[in-house]
This record gives structure tokens, C-alpha cells and sequence, in this order.
């Protein structure tokens, strides 16, 4: 039989019950979902065959928009047939037939992702000014080639901790404040902490000067990351020469479940309005 690799673009949104988007032990994720989903619409036999590879990892809480993974299919996909087997939170909607030795982590050339402060601007504001133009001045200090050791989980096995960052941007919209980031990879949770940072940063809680100091690799410095429920892997990209095919009832899908959660008050619902419009390129 022939082997067929497929890239995928995926949604998804970060309830509480998934752990994550990658497979731990004894606890349910969002690749489990998948997966499951390929297997019991015969696409995959099991799990260990497949190649299944995804191009980036999500902590607990976080969602995805334009997650992307790759899989050898044992035939062509039907989108809608595979989103009948997964929870309506979860959903596949393009895809490509790629190379065999196509790998979705490492061939990918753009990672983009958004973050939503969950707390109101306004909010925000009740207890102190927000300086948000210093916020911004620290947003263009991260643009280019960083060592961004203090912005991430340090993992041992970790050991080039540069990253070139192409975008970091700050806006408001509708009320709340929204960073984007863009780059060909990020390190482990480094989209939370920059924006934690940036966030005490704007209230007066660190000075600019104890901020650039995150940029010095000689000095360790630990604290908590963000909230993750405010994090959107918006995109992945891989170049011209990758064509990827949306589906357009499977995008129905996608948008039909963004709709129908937008009636929720307050954050969330502004969360979803940014899922369900494509205001962000």
C-alpha cells in the first residue's frame, strides 16, 4: 500500500479537562482527540505507524486557531468525516499532501501567536494608570535576535535559547489589550512570560531598566508565566510552495462553534470574537 503524509490545519479550544495539546500519560489531550478520531475512521491503524508529528506544543488552558500536524493516511482525507469522530471544540479544516519526510515541527517558517490579557484594560485601570507607552518601547526592545533564557521554562535539555523574533506588538481591541508574536520558533512558555513582564512593566512594578535586564543570559531570574487561557496559537506557516486546501464545511465548522460561544459575557467573549474574525495577519 502507499504512503501518503499529510499536513493539517486545525482549532482547537483549551477547556480545562485537556491537559495540553501534546500526549502525556493517564491524562486526556487534545492530540489524543485526534488521533482517536483518525483511528476510528480507519485513516490510521494505531498510533505508532502513523508519523504523527505536530508542529508545536500548547500548555494546559491554551487554544489554536491555526495549529498544524502531520500523518501518513492509509487514504485521502474527507475532513468532515474525520471532525464527525471529535468533540465540537476540536476540528481539522485544510490540509496538503506533503513529502514523506516532511516534518510539520521543523519545516514550518513562521509560528504566530496571539495573546488577550483576560483583565479589561479599564479594569486594569480602576487600581493604576497603565503606561502603555512604555509597553510598546519594550515590545520593539524584543524584536531581532535575543538570547530569551528568562523568558521560558528552562527545560535541561534546552541548550540554544536564541530565538530571532520577527513581531512583537501591542494594540487595544475593544477594550482589551492584545500582543501579537511572531517567529520561526518559540521557547517553552516564552509567549506568557514576555507578556508578564511587559504587563508588570506597564504598571510600574519592575522599571524599564530591571526589564532589559530578562535580556541578560548571565542572570537567572525566575517567576510565573501569564494566565494561559488568554494564549492563541494563531498560525503556521511553511512557505509559498506548501498550498494549503481549506475545506469550506469544515471552516463552517470551525466558525460555527466560535459563534455560538461569542454569547458568552465579558473575556471569553471577546476571546471568541477574536477566534471566530480573522483580524490578524
Amino acid at each position: 500500500m502507499e504512503k501518503n503524509r499529510y499536513l493539517f490545519k486545525m482549532y482547537y479550544f483549551g477547556k480545562s479537562k485537556y491537559f495540553g495539546s501534546q500526549r502525556q500519560p493517564n491524562l486526556l489531550t487534545i492530540e489524543d482527540c485526534v488521533l482517536e478520531a483518525l483511528i476510528n475512521k480507519k485513516y490510521i491503524k494505531n498510533v505508532k505507524d502513523s508519523g504523527f508529528e505536530a508542529s508545536s506544543r500548547t500548555d494546559r488552558f491554551v487554544s489554536a486557531r491555526g495549529a498544524c500536524f502531520t500523518c501518513i493516511l492509509k487514504k485521502k482525507p474527507i475532513l468532515m468525516e474525520i471532525n464527525s469522530a471529535l468533540p465540537f471544540e476540536i476540528g481539522v479544516w485544510a490540509y496538503v499532501k506533503v513529502p514523506l519526510n516532511f516534518l510539520s515541527r521543523y519545516n514550518a517558517i513562521s509560528r504566530h501567536y496571539i495573546y488577550m490579557v483576560p483583565i479589561s484594560l479599564s479594569t486594569y485601570q480602576k487600581t493604576k494608570p497603565i503606561n502603555i507607552e512604555v509597553m510598546q518601547k519594550a515590545c520593539n526592545k524584543l524584536v531581532g535576535k535575543h538570547d530569551f533564557i528568562n523568558f521560558s521554562k528552562r527545560e535541561k535539555n534546552e541548550t540554544v535559547t536564541a530565538r530571532d523574533m520577527d513581531l512583537v506588538e501591542l494594540s487595544i481591541n475593544n477594550g482589551y489589550l492584545i500582543f501579537q508574536f511572531k517567529s520561526r520558533a518559540f521557547l517553552r512558555q516564552q509567549v506568557r512570560r514576555m507578556v508578564k513582564k511587559i504587563l508588570e512593566l506597564g504598571m510600574g512594578e519592575i522599571q524599564y531598566e530591571e526589564f532589559l535586564k530578562l535580556l541578560d543570559p548571565t542572570q537567572p531570574i525566575s517567576y510565573q508565566p501569564a494566565n494561559p487561557k488568554g494564549l492563541i496559537l494563531w498560525d503556521v506557516k511553511y512557505g509559498d510552495e506548501i498550498q494549503i486546501k481549506e475545506d469550506k464545511k469544515s471552516k463552517e465548522r470551525m466558525e460555527k462553534f466560535f459563534v455560538n460561544n461569542e454569547i458568552i459575557s465579558g473575556f471569553k467573549q471577546e476571546l471568541f470574537r477574536i477566534l471566530q474574525h480573522n483580524d490578524f495577519s
